[in-house]
C-alpha cells in the first residue's frame, strides 16, 4: 500500500472511533477517557503500518515494537488512573467543561485528537515504508532515545502513583525522587520520547518533516492542557505549598531545586 492510502486508513479508523468515544463519554459523564484512548491509538497504527507496507523488516518491526511499548504502557496508565477515580472526572476536563458549555465543542475537540493520533503515527509508517537494509545509526540513537524517554516516565509516574497512595500524603505536594528536580518530569520525558522518534525518522525519506511531531507534543505540554490546567487545579487544591514549590523547583526539564527565600521575621 502507497503513503497516502495508509494514512487515508488511519484516518478512517481514527475519526469514527472517537466519535463514538465521545457518546461514551456523553454517557458516562467523563471526557477523561480520550487520554487513554489517544495513548493506545498509536499501539494500533504502528503495528498496522508495519504489517502492511514492504519495507525492510527489521526497521518495521522495531520501530513498531518501541512504539507498542510506549503506547501500551501509557495507555495502561492513564487507564488505570481514570477507573480508579471514576465516576470522579480529571480536573483538566473539568475546568474545560466550564469553558466550553456545549457538548459539540467536545466533539470537535475528540476529532481533533483523532487527526493527532494519525499525525503521530507518521514516524512509523515512514519508517515501515523505507526499503533500505539494515539500520541507520541515526536511527538506532533516536530508538534509544525514545526508549530512555519512557523508562523515564514510567519511573516518574510509578513514583508519583507511590506517593498518592499513601494517606499520610492527602494534599501535600511531591517533590521526592524525579518531582525534586521537574514539578512535571512525566511530561519533560514524554517530549523525550518523541525527540527520539523523530530523530530515528530522520533516517527515512522525508523523516525530518516528522519535526512537527516533538514541536506539537511541547505545544500541548507547554501551553495547552498539559503544565497549564495541571498547574492550574494544584494551585487551587494545595495552595501556598505549591506555590512554594513553584519557587523553588524547575517547571519542566530536571535541574537543582532553588533554596528558598528566607522570609522576614518581625
Amino acid at each position: 500500500m502507497t503513503f497516502s492510502s495508509l494514512l487515508l486508513l488511519g484516518g478512517t479508523l481514527s475519526l469514527p472511533a472517537f466519535g463514538l468515544l465521545w457518546i461514551v463519554c456523553l454517557k458516562v459523564r467523563n471526557y477523561g477517557f480520550v487520554d487513554a484512548a489517544w495513548a493506545f491509538g498509536v499501539a494500533i497504527l504502528a503495528p498496522l503500518y508495519a504489517a502492511l507496507t514492504t519495507g525492510a523488516p527489521l526497521r518495521r518491526g522495531l520501530f513498531a515494537s518501541i512504539g507498542m511499548i510506549w503506547s501500551l504502557r501509557l495507555g495502561a496508565h492513564l487507564l488505570r488512573r481514570l477507573l480508579r477515580h471514576h465516576p470522579s472526572e480529571d480536573p483538566r476536563y473539568r475546568t474545560l467543561r466550564e469553558q466550553w458549555k456545549s457538548p459539540a465543542a467536545f466533539l470537535i475537540f475528540f476529532e481533533i485528537q483523532a487527526a493527532t493520533v494519525v499525525l503521530f503515527s507518521l514516524p512509523f509508517l515512514i519508517a515501515s515504508l523505507n526499503p533500505a537494509p539494515g539500520l541507520r545509526p541515526v536511527e538506532v540513537a533516536g530508538l534509544l532515545l525514545a526508549l530512555a524517554g519512557v523508562i523515564g516516565e514510567t519511573i516518574a509516574d510509578r513514583q508519583m502513583r507511590h506517593f498518592s497512595s499513601d494517606p499520610g500524603n492527602r494534599g501535600a505536594v511531591c517533590n521526592t525522587g524525579l518531582w525534586r528536580y521537574s514539578r512535571h518530569p512525566n511530561y519533560f520525558f514524554e517530549s523525550v520520547v518523541w525527540w527520539g522518534f523523530f530523530v530515528a525518522a530522520t533516517g527515512s525519506p522525508w523523516g525530518w518533516c516528522m519535526i512537527a511531531c516533538p514541536l506539537l507534543m511541547l505545544w500541548f505540554l507547554l501551553r495547552v492542557t498539559g503544565i497549564p490546567l495541571t498547574e492550574e487545579h494544584s494551585l487551587r487544591s494545595k495552595g501556598e505549598s505549591y506555590r512554594d514549590y513553584q519557587r523553588t523547583t524547575s517547571a519542566f526539564i530536571p535541574w537543582f531545586p532553588k533554596t528558598p527565600a528566607a522570609k522576614d521575621t518581625p
